[in-house]
């Protein structure tokens, strides 16, 4: 499952990267947080995922007595916190600019990369980065005793007290601000979009802007379903984390059952969440008419005349 993650992220994401650098009608505010979600994903799989898929194999921390293993120790948590981040944010922004194009429905959008987006953009990435730092801070290479055997592993060691806090409401916060607030941000402006969109259904400028409308109504589906196939494949992985936080009592008799249910909840809600950093450039290929035609010219061979062109 990894290694068909890791394959379909790295190529769909790299071919989304290279779609909007290399095609200037793709060059515009929505496809630019678009690449900016494709590059964290594409950061976290090119990381992370071979280390996971070692693990795996070897059963043992890589580089485990090394200060490269604590490296990588700190660094993959750290990653995969600042990709999520980037993820939530990029998604909330999305969400706001496609409430902001239909607000001036009037406006004609150009080419280019808007200042405020690129901002934004920054915005984004210094934020993940900043809230993905406990992470980096909390991870550590601890020993333990297993069956009379010293086992070294990276784990979250709440050496001080901000970190004992943190690991305590980490759950919950991750919840609140990793999950719920990007959904929240899509219905509040999702629904506020419609609103705008039913009070300038009987426009006068509707029919000779009824392309542009077009377009912005694709791109506003595109953003819905990236909104909603995130809370799909990350909604599991919570509820696990939060059942095993309000439910799991260590004095329960059935706790082993418990225990077990979680553990297969939680394989399944891991690969899950996982799949989501693949699954971005796909969404867009079945959603997107623009995107699909870009992704076909990308993949034809250069002798193809009949190669579909972009629009």
């Amino acid at each position: 499952m990894s290694c068909v993650i890791f394959a379909v992220g790295i190529i769909g994401n790299a071919t989304l990267l290279r779609i909007i650098c290399q095609n200037k009608s793709m060059r515009n505010g929505p496809n630019a947080l678009i690449a900016s979600l494709a590059l964290g994903d594409l950061i976290y799989i090119a990381i992370d995922i071979p280390i996971n898929i070692y693990k795996l194999l070897v059963m043992r921390w890589p580089f485990a007595d090394s200060v490269f293993g604590l490296f990588l120790c700190k660094l993959l948590p750290f990653l995969q916190k600042a990709s999520v981040g980037i993820t939530v944010l990029n998604l909330c922004v999305l969400s706001v600019d496609r409430y902001r194009a239909v607000v001036s429905w009037s406006r004609v959008q150009g080419t280019g990369v808007p200042l405020v987006t690129a901002v934004e953009i920054v915005a984004i990435w210094v934020l993940s980065l900043v809230l993905a730092v406990p992470e980096a801070i909390g991870f550590n290479m601890v020993n333990f005793d297993y069956n009379n055997v010293t086992i070294t592993t990276c784990m979250l060691e709440p050496r001080t007290p901000f970190l004992a806090f943190y690991l305590e409401a980490k759950d919950w916060w991750l919840f609140g601000f990793y999950f719920c607030v990007p959904l929240i941000c899509s219905v509040v402006f999702y629904g506020l979009m419609t609103c705008e969109m039913l009070r300038h259904q009987k426009g006068s400028l509707k029919v000779s802007l009824s392309e542009q409308l077009k377009q912005r109504r694709e791109v506003a589906k595109a953003v819905f379903c990236l909104v909603l196939i995130f809370a799909l494949c990350w909604f599991p992985l919570h509820l696990s984390r939060l059942l095993k936080k309000t439910i799991y009592r260590s004095h329960d008799a059935r706790r082993c059952d418990f225990l077990n249910f979680l553990l297969v909840l939680d394989y399944f809600s891991i690969n899950m969440a996982t799949i989501n950093s693949c699954i971005n450039p796909i969404i867009l290929f079945f959603v997107s008419k623009k995107f699909k035609n870009c992704f076909k010219f990308d993949a034809s061979p250069p002798w193809d005349e009949c190669a579909v062109q972009t629009p």
